[in-house]
């Protein structure tokens, strides 16, 4: 049996143990009973917060497991990140940036990332975001992950965009945004993000994906 069904089994199994008889009857017959479908009833929700980033639902839902529960939900219309290569040398390197985030209270390495727009497909979110913050562009684009960055409270997808092709140019940072860019070599970003020096998810997950990926062999032609 799986550790995630212990782990789900062994609460239930001590509540039934206290249990009398009669007890376990009603406790039975009356279980909440899980849903058929793989989606939460929403049974109500109200705006609690909006900014110009995200806003904040809570909600009362019935869970597919028969449970009804609140949940407080941070909304978001979804983000980009650019894992953009250099490839002209034996080993590929990585564009990353480094910035100072105020919820970390830490500068921090990171790819280039940021929200999509009102109005605007994934694919051009990532060329802007690309442009803006480092000043390259490029010729070649596939989106290689999508994962959620933290899904028990927040709804924010991240859609990674490989780059390649890549060109120099002027960055056109917003006001706020103080961006340092290097370029560095794959392994090293894969060091960097095992020993600690990068601790941003999504740059964490990215990295190790693509130094995965290298390392499949490739179809016989």
């Amino acid at each position: 049996m799986p550790c995630w069904q212990h782990s789900r089994a062994f609460p239930v199994a001590a509540k039934v143990g206290r249990l009398r008889r009669d007890e376990l009857i009603a406790y039975i017959v009356y279980m909440p009973k899980p849903s058929r479908t793989n989606k939460a009833r929403v049974l109500s929700s109200r705006e609690v917060y909006r900014g110009p980033v995200f806003w904040i639902t809570s909600e009362q839902v019935l869970e597919p497991s028969g449970v009804r529960v609140r949940r407080d939900i941070v909304r978001h219309s979804g983000s980009v990140v650019i894992l953009a290569m250099e490839e002209s040398r034996s080993e590929p390197r990585i564009l990353l940036e480094r910035q100072y985030r105020h919820a970390a209270q830490q500068m921090m390495w990171e790819l280039p990332a940021g929200r999509i727009d009102e109005g605007e497909n994934e694919l051009a979110a990532a060329k802007r975001e690309l442009l803006e913050e480092t000043g390259y562009t490029a010729s070649r684009w596939r989106c290689i992950l999508r994962f959620y960055a933290s899904p028990g409270f927040l709804a924010e997808t991240m859609n990674v965009y490989m780059a390649r092709g890549l060109r120099p140019g002027p960055a056109q940072p917003e006001a706020d945004e103080v961006i340092q860019v290097r370029m560095v070599p794959l392994s090293t970003a894969v060091r960097m993000a095992m020993n600690g020096s990068i601790r941003d998810a999504k740059t964490i997950s990215s990295v190790l994906w693509l130094n995965q990926a290298r390392k499949r062999p490739k179809p016989h032609r």
